[in-house]
């Protein structure tokens, strides 16, 4: 009797350590916090695609978005952005961009990429219509924005290298060196940008929609 009560108190043991194994798995696990859902107000998640045009004078461009990773708790995202028509080297480029999400982390001053705060301070301006009424141009680069209670979601996007040939350094007529300042809608799920590079033509627009998905979200079970 002795020995199997000894071997039933070790088997209650063994569960109890590997229930507590799984909860401190559980509790450790990186994306806990920051995963992102996607629904009919918020588009920007993980997985998200969008679509739209980028315009350069009296040209345009179809663009596609793939957004790979979102951590909004780290103001950080990633992707992939496609764009065709702008060389006939390269009928359809592709890069890899990282995103600077504006509020805690990253201030609307860009310091870098030659962008001073006269230029930041033009192209913030020039997406006024995303404003609310307490956060006017000439205010938006003298506080700290909060994305997570605003409409809004202003962002940097900075290409990296193209893809699948990360070792191209550049492109006769096209540019990825420059960055693109992003403005986001929470409410229409909707993307506006400018693309800049000091020697590029002024203010390109880029003009985003969310593309819907046509099968269910993302389920997790648990």
């Amino acid at each position: 009797m002795a020995v199997r009560k000894q071997q039933a108190k070790q088997r209650q043991l063994g569960l109890l350590q590997r229930h507590q194994q799984q909860q401190q798995h559980r509790k450790l696990d990186p994306f806990e916090a920051v995963r992102v859902h996607p629904s009919k107000t918020f588009h920007l998640y993980t997985g998200s695609r969008f679509q739209g045009k980028q315009r350069s004078g009296s040209h345009s461009y179809d663009v596609v978005v793939d957004i790979k990773h979102v951590d909004l708790n780290d103001s950080f995202l990633c992707g992939y952005l496609h764009i065709k028509g702008l060389t006939e080297e390269y009928p359809e480029l592709t890069t890899y961009f990282e995103a600077e999400i504006i509020g805690p982390k990253h201030s609307f001053f860009t310091r870098k990429w030659d962008a001073d705060e006269l230029v930041d301070e033009e192209h913030w301006v020039n997406m006024a219509h995303s404003y609310t009424q307490s956060q006017t141009p000439s205010r938006l680069c003298s506080f700290t924005y909060d994305h997570r209670s605003e409409d809004v979601v202003f962002m940097r996007w900075k290409e990296h290298f193209l893809v699948p040939d990360h070792q191209v350094q550049g492109i006769s007529g096209a540019s990825f060196a420059g960055f693109y300042y992003i403005c986001y809608s929470k409410a229409t799920g909707h993307i506006s940008g400018f693309y800049y590079h000091h020697s590029s033509e002024k203010f390109q627009q880029l003009l985003l929609a969310p593309i819907q998905e046509r099968s269910f979200g993302s389920v997790e079970y648990r």
